[in-house]
């Protein structure tokens, strides 16, 4: 039997099927953000009119009837609390009409989890990097089946400050995508580097980089932030390797589409014997398959949820996450 899972979480609706572990469908439609980023109830309005299309646009891929469908999966957090709700009702509504289960899935677990599912290395270190976080994790046991945080950054994610230094570069569209084509003829400039530990900050960085666009070319300025701020990420990583003594390490999130954030780690993780692995850009962007798969294993492992855990949380941190049942 199949499950259908829904992500919603920031610009994305996405509506995944897993069955067995094998995705049968992986259907999205993206928010189109504009200059001025994204206002939440805009984004929320989108979700709500692409709703319906999507998910049937996902059965067709399927190729499978709604009877098929065992249990329902929607991203409970974190997010935008607007885009969050139209998941959450549209997750509810469809498993009130199919009567089948309903599971909240931790989006940061999703992008583990398939990436970790992908790649075969069993619990790998994971390094988590998407818009709103950026994270060094791994599975633990104690005090119970958690991922433990080793770093993470102290303000803002890595996405997100490559962002606004897009947007602040007059770069279009304000990616870091953009920031990446714009660096590929760039020489490097003194940055701020700033990693405690195997923690790290961004927005010293990020007012840095804004400033020098004064007087530095922005190809210049857009390779030196990114090779900074990625350097800052791998250095965490391999500390945090030679600690936990993993010999596996996955990328993903949503700047895990990177190929110099890509290069950086693997080199890394090879220097010291280590697997790498990074997911095709499909499970990396946020996606439904990768809810949907969460919700698989939720579902198999026997997972009890109350009704009044069916909610979300803008601020749903992934270490808070009982992990019992995988």
């Amino acid at each position: 039997m199949a499950v259908l899972g829904i992500e919603s979480s920031a610009h994305t609706f996405g509506v995944g099927i897993s069955e067995n572990g094998k995705i049968l469908a992986n259907s999205k439609r993206m928010y189109n953000i504009t200059a001025s980023g994204m206002i939440p109830s805009r984004v929320a309005e989108f979700h709500a009119s692409n709703a319906k299309g999507v998910i049937e646009e996902a059965m067709a891929s399927a190729g499978i009837g709604f009877s098929e469908i065992s249990a329902i999966s929607y991203t409970k957090g974190p997010g935008l609390g607007p885009c969050l709700r139209i998941g959450q009702l549209a997750a509810l509504t469809l498993a009130e009409r199919l009567n089948v289960p309903v599971y909240p899935v931790n989006h940061a677990v999703g992008h583990i989890k398939i990436t970790e599912h992908l790649s075969g290395i069993k619990d790998p270190l994971a390094v988590y990097v998407s818009g709103g976080n950026s994270q060094i994790l791994g599975a633990v046991d104690k005090p119970f089946r958690h991922y433990n945080v080793y770093g993470e950054t102290l303000d803002i994610g890595v996405g997100n400050m490559l962002d606004n230094y897009a947007r602040a570069a007059k770069l279009n569209p304000a990616w870091g995508s953009t920031v990446a084509k714009v660096a590929e003829n760039g020489s490097y400039v003194g940055m701020p580097y700033t990693v405690k530990g195997m923690d790290f900050t961004f927005t010293g960085l990020l007012t840095n980089a804004i400033k020098m666009l004064e007087s530095n070319p922005v190809k210049d300025v857009s390779y030196s932030i990114q090779e900074t701020a990625f350097s800052m990420i791998a250095e965490a990583a391999e500390r945090a390797m030679l600690l936990t003594r993993n010999n596996g390490i996955i990328l993903c999130g949503g700047v895990a589409q990177s190929k110099r954030l890509q290069e950086i780690l693997r080199a890394m993780s090879l220097s010291h014997g280590s697997k790498f692995f990074v997911a095709p850009n499909e499970y990396n962007a946020d996606n439904g398959a990768m809810i949907a798969y969460v919700g698989e294993l939720m579902h198999k492992g026997g997972k009890r949820v109350k009704e009044s855990e069916l909610t979300i949380m803008q601020r749903y941190r992934v270490d808070e996450v009982d992990l019992s049942w995988h």
